[in-house]
């Protein structure tokens, strides 16, 4: 571990949903932090976290091998945010993971925390998981002790899963649930960023492993979407939306709004669990937060009435 009031933490991607969790913990260390992004405006709102002088906005792009270089000059450590759900899946996932750990093992950096997604694998027959698998290879060939951390799907009140699914069910009476018998394990955004804040922080313990990052319960997409209804308050009626029928829908992805594209698809035919021998939230002394403990503080939003209905139902008459 490194002296926390010299040390400084470069983290690409910190203005995006994962980022402000992680840059919120390492302030609470009292680290310096160096949030490099593209467009530097999207991490404004992370200043009032930050106590003067502690946050550092930067532009560099994953990319550009000479942006990263300036980013990390200086870092003790170095996180890996950046990924993609679509486009150039390996300009960012697998060369700028790549470049990105060259630099960072140039600059002389004492950790380099990646952030990749279980799945990933160089053999995956989606852009997504091929590329995240070749991301991490090249992280281990520059930069041996990298640790590697896998999440599974990440809930928390800015995510796009069980606000994207709420807000669906709250103007669909019917509601398709594609790949209903796939399995996941979705982890709280706030435990996730904990393990990879204190990844960084110290390292040592860590270094050169790779976690899985999953919440305490397992649960299938048809089990998943029921969740979030009740919590949101919403009761559509589902359908399992057989495989051939979603396939199909999934060569429409590149349509402006598709639910699904093709290479989402794919993702989808296997299942997003931690493997058994895999360390994950536990090797870094965190209790996994169940979904329901905290879910139901943003989606109640999404009930008739908004968050407030409930309240009004039981205040007492006259």
């Amino acid at each position: 571990m490194y002296d926390k009031r010299t040390g400084l933490v470069t983290v690409f991607g910190g203005g995006g949903f994962i980022g402000r969790y992680v840059c919120e913990t390492l302030f609470k260390s009292g680290i310096r932090v160096r949030v490099a992004e593209r467009h530097p405006r999207r991490a404004f709102f992370l200043q009032p976290l930050a106590a003067v002088g502690q946050l550092d906005l930067m532009s560099a792009d994953v990319t550009r091998r000479e942006s990263v270089a300036r980013a990390v000059d200086g870092a003790s450590a170095v996180i890996n945010l950046v990924g993609t759900l679509k486009g150039d899946f390996e300009g960012l996932q697998a060369d700028g993971a790549g470049i990105v750990a060259e630099e960072a093992a140039r600059a002389g950096a004492a950790a380099l925390v990646h952030v990749s997604a279980i799945g990933a694998d160089q053999a995956s027959p989606s852009r997504y998981g091929s590329s995240k698998g070749e991301g991490e290879a090249r992280v281990r060939a520059a930069f041996p002790e990298a640790i590697i951390i896998r999440p599974s799907l990440v809930f928390g009140p800015e995510d796009q899963l069980t606000n994207r699914f709420a807000g669906l069910m709250s103007r669909l009476p019917v509601y398709p649930v594609i790949a209903p018998r796939i399995r996941f394990q979705p982890v709280y955004v706030r435990d996730l960023a904990l393990a990879i804040a204190t990844a960084a922080l110290e390292p040592k313990g860590y270094a050169g492993k790779t976690y899985e990052i999953a919440g305490p319960e397992v649960m299938t997409m048809r089990q998943l979407t029921e969740s979030i209804a009740r919590m949101a308050g919403q009761s559509p009626t589902l359908v399992d939306l057989p495989d051939f029928a979603a396939d199909a829908l999934s060569y429409l992805g590149f349509l402006p709004g598709a639910p699904l594209t093709r290479d989402q698809w794919l993702m989808l035919r296997q299942d997003n669990v931690a493997g058994k021998k895999t360390p994950g939230l536990a090797a870094f002394d965190i209790t996994p937060t169940p979904m329901a403990a905290v879910a139901e503080e943003w989606l109640s939003r999404f009930r008739e009435g908004g968050r407030f209905a409930a309240r009004r139902q039981i205040t007492p008459a006259g």
